[in-house]
């Protein structure tokens, strides 16, 4: 007989037991044989029945079976290992001495003063470092922390990074497929492009680790790795992803080998409707997940059956190389990352959870899961984490009701909260910033280090290597220049499995020494956590409003006098300008006093008191706190107040003609189809309320619209308009601050995604020929076409010109002198996007044309983007340094309307890369005066806001009221 049976484990030689049921396999072969052997022969069939036919891989099925019920995780004595797997022989240990060590450990609350060694790829020693330790550490490279904060590396949960590579190209995007809702066959790491140059940036960040997941276009995306953000020797994807599944080359999951966690995607609601309806969707899960179950049964039937010994017809184990990580995700060995956003979509996913009896790690966006906690804990396997936003919603119908309170409410229900970019839809080199912003909405400090570091870490199964600075970790580390939760803060070191990546290594491999980050961040304040508002009474009122809550003014009055005010800022001939209060002489509460909208005292008690006593007896008084009073910002860049829903058609404006591409109708009767932005204005949208809340009092918005998947809207943008945020409509006093602001064209190459998509293009020499004639002969003055080219010909209405390009930029400075020259008169000439504007810098300043940065933190997005100075830790100098050192005038955009709230943490941000090149000043002209010069809006007189708690520039402060002299009133929020 040929079969045999090994009683020695194949390899190792030694013995194994035999459960019951393999013995009796082996004795029944054994007595099958000895028969054959002496010649007798029955032909009893029940005899022949009982006898087993074992295969000679056996032991090999044993083992699979035996693994099918191990639970993934790390090897016995991970924690104790002497060398990490990912170690690059003859990288440098490192000692951080003198350091604040945030370790993630007890939810985020340990911290710790001392050392961190660093070798061999993995955390050696935490806090104190034995000298015996130290004494047997070669190559040592020393880095005195000087009382600087030590976290973990960033961890992000939610990244397409090397799926939409930065420039976006159409050869490189790899993140969807179109080939149906259920794809769980698909693998990310198959289309992870290396050369993304937002993978450089993103480490910058402070991001060692981010998991790439396939997008949500499918019910079903695909496969997810998790990515060390760093390149190493072999320069391969698959080099960098940690602790890759043991599947990844093939269909054996390794049985001897203790299983790893998988990681997979799935979505839900609107982004599948491409395949259907919602109805749809949960079907096609439903089919799926039926179809694994049954492979799954037959797997443990077919385990069930060799265990008790039983192998006669025996056919190969039951497995599907299509199906088999759906059978991993109802065996648990999988974390689920699932797209979904709003009630509806949360339970029908739940329901799944509970029908097929399968976890779910993490909901991402999950805008309303904090109306819905209740519905995510029934999720079978436990409560599974939230990865959400911190401001950035509205954006389409699912995100509407996300708050900026989420993190807050999830984590007082017991959900773990995530931040996450969904890169590139926000540039994950700031998701730092989403922890930042998240804080500043109550989230507790420690649950805010915790949402991009322990936290995702946990929820990915990898906890026993990244996200917490312990003995045995991966020697993922970061060094920040402040407290990691103060707006702005830069890594200084960064070591991605020991390996310095932060400051860049010399070409010749030696570590160049900290960056100097320079000035504006000394002192201790900036080492302190930073103090933020108490948010409770908004944060109820969210909840309470199902997420809409009004966000009209609680009351106006004509008359307030506000104390303990530390500052106040006006604007003055000179720009901002600050009115002192009180001289070291002068004693007692600081006040400014209101009648009318205007100032009529500021000062302290005894020196306003006549005023205030003649002030009516309706007056109201309101305490800020050490705050301070000055001017209402400006946005300028996004379609705020044109549309309410960014995604939602049926909220906006709707679509332009592009007189670049094709005729306009004709029935408008101007060939270029020049249209007015004042006259598709909306009031009362929750981004303008929701800015106006944050102090940012004005805007200007033009037709212009730029968008991640479908690049920008049509070349002639028409006449932008300025308008107050808070105002209740047209019509409402002081609404229209300037009918007319500016003259808007865009100019660049096609978005990446318009020849796939079959939309017509239009070179750039006929961009500029077309720009060129109009400005040269702009045509008949019975058209807004006409009238508008010919007044910005003539220097009297700002023409600003969308564009990223150096080399356009060039072009456009030479059309700029030849329309000069032609007409005798000067070109109010702005540039805005202007990502290559640094390139240019002396000639801009020579031109005297206008910059407006947007966005205002740099991102080589598409090709005429992709030479940005990225600014501190990957360069000294920022974008707005190099203009404004070669006197050029700046000014900073948003490009979306939910961002527009932000525009105070832009300007202090701006401020604070600056190396103290920026004062705060300066900055606050970026987003004030700046802005009014270049769109010719400088006459018009500014609200002041009223911060509770501190300055504009503090993550302290709120705003507590806005004063307008205008409409004679103050609103009180």
């Amino acid at each position: 007989m040929d079969k045999r049976i090994a009683l020695l484990d194949s390899g190792t030689g030694h013995c194994k037991s035999l459960s019951t049921g393999r013995i009796i396999a082996f004795l029944s072969l054994f007595v099958v044989s000895a028969l054959f052997t002496t010649g007798l022969h029955f032909e009893t069939s029940n005899f022949q029945a009982r006898i087993q036919h074992v295969p000679i891989n056996a032991q090999q099925i044993l083992r699979k079976c035996a693994a099918l019920k191990v639970r993934p995780g790390p090897p016995e004595g991970f924690q104790h290992r002497a060398v990490s797997d990912r170690y690059d022989f003859g990288t440098p240990s490192t000692l951080i001495t003198n350091a604040r060590i945030w370790t993630g450990e007890h939810n985020g609350t340990e911290i710790l003063f001392g050392d961190l060694l660093l070798d061999n790829g993995i955390i050696k020693a935490v806090g104190y470092v034995p000298e015996d330790l130290l004494s047997t550490t070669t190559n040592l490279t020393i880095v005195d922390a000087q009382g600087a904060w030590v976290t973990p590396g960033l961890v992000d949960l939610h990244s397409h990074v090397g799926m939409l590579s930065a420039p976006l190209l159409a050869g490189v995007i790899d993140v969807n497929s179109p080939k149906g809702p259920i794809l769980p066959w698909l693998r990310s790491i198959d289309g992870f492009n290396t050369h993304d140059e937002s993978i450089r940036l993103a480490m910058a960040g402070g991001i060692t680790t981010a998991q790439v997941l396939p997008g949500s276009s499918n019910a079903i995306g695909g496969q997810a790795f998790m990515m060390k953000l760093r390149k190493t020797p072999e320069r391969s994807p698959s080099s960098m992803i940690l602790e890759p599944p043991h599947t990844l080359n093939g269909t054996d999951n390794g049985p001897n080998l203790t299983p790893r966690w998988r990681h997979m995607k799935q979505a839900c609601g609107e982004n599948l409707i491409r395949h259907g309806t919602r109805m749809d969707a949960v079907w096609s899960f439903r089919a799926a997940y039926e179809e694994a179950r049954k492979i799954k049964a037959a797997q443990d039937k077919y385990c069930e059956d060799v265990e008790a010994g039983t192998w006669n017809s025996r056919e190969d184990f039951p497995e599907s190389l299509q199906w088999e990580m759906l059978v991993d995700v109802l065996r648990g060995r999988v974390k689920i990352s699932n797209h979904c956003y709003e009630a509806v979509d949360l339970d029908n996913i739940v329901r799944l959870t509970n029908e097929f009896h399968f976890p779910i790690a993490s909901f991402h966006h999950a805008s309303e899961a904090w109306l819905v906690p209740d519905v995510l804990k029934r999720t079978w396997g436990g409560t599974p984490a939230a990865a959400i936003f911190a401001t950035n919603h509205r954006y389409k119908r699912e995100s509407y009701r996300g708050s900026e309170y989420a993190a807050r409410v999830l984590a007082d229900n017991n959900i773990p909260v995530v931040m996450k970019s969904d890169h590139p839809v926000l540039n994950s080199r700031y998701l730092l910033y989403e922890a930042q912003q998240a804080h500043y909405f109550g989230l507790p400090y420690n649950l805010a280090l915790a949402s991009v570091t322990s936290v995702p870490a946990t929820i990915a199964g990898l906890d026993h290597r990244i996200g917490f600075i312990r003995q045995g970790a991966d020697a993922d580390i970061v060094l920040w220049d402040s407290h990691p939760l103060h707006l702005g803060a830069t890594s200084v070191g960064i070591w991605i499995d020991g390996i310095a990546q932060i400051p860049i290594p010399s070409k010749a491999g030696e570590n160049a020494g900290l960056v100097d980050i320079g000035k504006c961040k000394e002192g201790q304040t900036w080492l302190n956590l930073p103090q933020v508002p108490v948010w409770d009474e908004e944060r109820q009122k969210a909840v309470h409003w199902d997420g809409l809550p009004p966000l009209e003014p609680i009351s106006q009055r004509k008359q307030v006098v506000f104390v303990n005010v530390k500052e106040l800022w006006i604007k003055g001939e000179r720009g901002i300008e600050e009115i002192n209060l009180s001289d070291d002489q002068q004693k007692g509460q600081t006040i400014v006093a209101i009648k009318d909208g205007h100032i009529v005292c500021a000062g302290i008690t005894s020196t306003c008191e006549s005023v205030v006593a003649e002030l009516e007896t309706s007056i109201e008084f309101i305490d800020l706190h050490n705050g301070t009073i000055s001017p209402g910002l400006m946005s300028y860049g996004s379609p705020l107040g044109l549309e309410e829903i960014a995604g939602e058609p049926s909220t906006g404006n709707g679509p332009l003609h592009d007189s670049f591409l094709a005729d306009v109708p004709s029935i408008l009767g101007d060939a270029g189809g020049l249209v007015r932005a004042v006259d598709a204005l909306q009031f009362s949208t929750r981004n303008a309320l929701t800015a106006y809340r944050a102090g940012v009092t004005s805007a200007t918005s033009s037709l212009f619209k730029r968008t991640l998947f479908d690049g920008a809207s049509p070349s002639f943008s028409g006449l932008s308009t300025t308008f107050r945020t808070g105002s209740r409509h047209i019509l409402d006093k002081g609404a229209l601050i300037q009918e007319v602001a500016a003259l808007h064209v865009s100019i660049g190459r096609p978005h990446p995604l318009a020849s796939k998509s079959g939309k017509k293009i239009i070179s750039i020499s006929e961009q500029i020929a077309i720009l060129r004639r109009l400005l040269l002969d702009p045509g008949s003055q019975e058209t807004l076409t006409g009238q508008w080219f010919k007044k910005a010909s003539q220097g009297t209405i700002p023409l600003v010109i969308e564009v990223h390009s150096a080399d356009i930029m060039a072009s456009l400075l030479l059309l700029k002198k030849e329309v000069q020259r032609a007409h005798g008169s000067a070109l109010r000439l702005i540039f805005a996007g202007a990502s290559e504007a640094h390139i240019l810098a002396e000639e801009i300043g020579e031109a005297d044309v206008g910059v407006i940065i947007n966005p205002a933190r740099p991102y080589p997005g598409e090709w005429d983007q992709r030479r940005i100075l990225p600014g501190p830790p990957l360069s000294n100098d920022t974008q707005a340094v190099t203009l404004i050192r070669n006197g050029v005038l700046v000014a900073l955009g948003v490009p979306e309307a939910w961002a527009a709230r932000n525009a105070r943490f832009d300007m202090a941000w701006a401020s604070l890369e600056s190396h103290g090149k920026i004062d705060q000043r300066q900055a606050y002209a970026l987003v004030t005066t700046n802005l009014d010069r270049m769109l010719g809006v400088e006459d018009v007189d500014l609200d002041l806001v009223a911060y509770d708690g501190g300055s504009v520039f503090d993550m302290s402060s709120k705003v507590a009221a806005v004063i307008s002299s205008q409409r004679g009133m103050v609103d009180i929020l």
